[in-house]
């Protein structure tokens, strides 16, 4: 562990501090050690965080900070802040601040005024239920929640339609069964999906299985929590195509220069077909003249 001079909050910092989702024993040692050091805590929810700071024997002062007020209060907290006289912490009700809540734009408000912004890494949801989902998670996009409605939904909808990466969602209960819908719609009722409900909490719950199949079990089971919903991504089919073509794109590859051996592998890892039989049509195409 570093020095404590080299450690603790710096006045004029501004410190984005992960929470727990719902397991207090998921807090970090660090970020209790920062919120006591800290001379003010931006809180989105201070009834919230104060039974989190009381657990935790913090009696650091709060201030919110939050969707209605946001605007007014990042004059406040920037002033703190400038003067070089405070450190102050940024905190959401559950998980990491500036994932899918107002602490973006007080981040973005510090780095634009030169302000550093310091991380302390604490749990998020998305990340929370990816790891645990059962699909591909190599290459993901977090789309947070959907716009509510009208042409903005329908171009998400169909963006998310084509889009192969795995795929994070948040949704509210209430929202849930009708967002299935639209995704059914969309993406078609056989592509797999994780739903992670109450991440961490004592209710916590995930269930496997298709778009279709989760519509019909929310649709007899009514969704209680917040939910995180994991998407399996577009599958890309490769291309067929004929001899003729296959051949044509052979003898384009060859003009270029590259070996017949090369030039197979690369098609077939392109088309799925065999490497072995695309070769086999290459000893057909007369070379002479080519280069190399």
């Amino acid at each position: 562990m570093p020095p404590a001079s080299d450690s603790d909050p710096k006045p004029g910092h501004l410190y984005v501090v992960g929470t727990p989702l719902g397991n207090l024993e998921d807090m970090t040692f660090r970020a209790v050690r920062m919120l006591q050091s800290v001379d003010l805590i931006a809180a989105e929810d201070t009834r919230h965080t104060g039974k989190l700071l009381q657990h935790f024997q913090i009696t650091t002062p709060q201030i919110s900070y939050h969707e209605h007020n946001r605007h007014s209060r990042i004059g406040d907290v920037l002033h703190h802040l400038q003067a070089r006289q405070h450190a102050v912490a940024l905190v959401s009700d559950a998980g990491m601040p500036g994932i899918s809540d107002p602490g973006y734009e007080l981040i973005a408000a510090c780095v634009e005024a030169d302000i550093p912004v310091v991380p302390i890494p604490g749990p998020t949801a998305a990340i929370t239920a990816l790891c645990v989902a059962g699909l591909p998670s190599d290459r993901f996009v977090f789309e947070g929640f959907l716009p509510l409605k009208g042409k903005e939904r329908t171009a998400r909808l169909e963006a998310i339609a084509q889009e192969d990466r795995t795929i994070l969602l948040y949704e509210a209960p209430h929202k849930l069964l009708k967002t299935l819908e639209d995704l059914v719609a969309a993406l078609g009722g056989d592509r797999p999906v994780t739903l992670g409900r109450e991440l961490t909490k004592r209710f916590e719950e995930f269930w496997r299985g298709t778009l279709g199949s989760a519509l019909e079990h929310y649709q007899s089971e009514a969704p209680k929590g917040e939910f995180t919903v994991v998407v399996q991504g577009a599958t890309r089919e490769a291309p067929v195509l004929s001899p003729e073509a296959i051949r044509a794109e052979l003898e384009q590859l060859l003009r270029q220069g590259m070996s017949r051996a090369d030039a197979s592998r690369q098609l077939a890892k392109a088309t799925g077909q065999s490497k072995k039989a695309i070769y086999q049509l290459s000893l057909g195409i007369d070379t002479d003249g080519f280069p190399g």
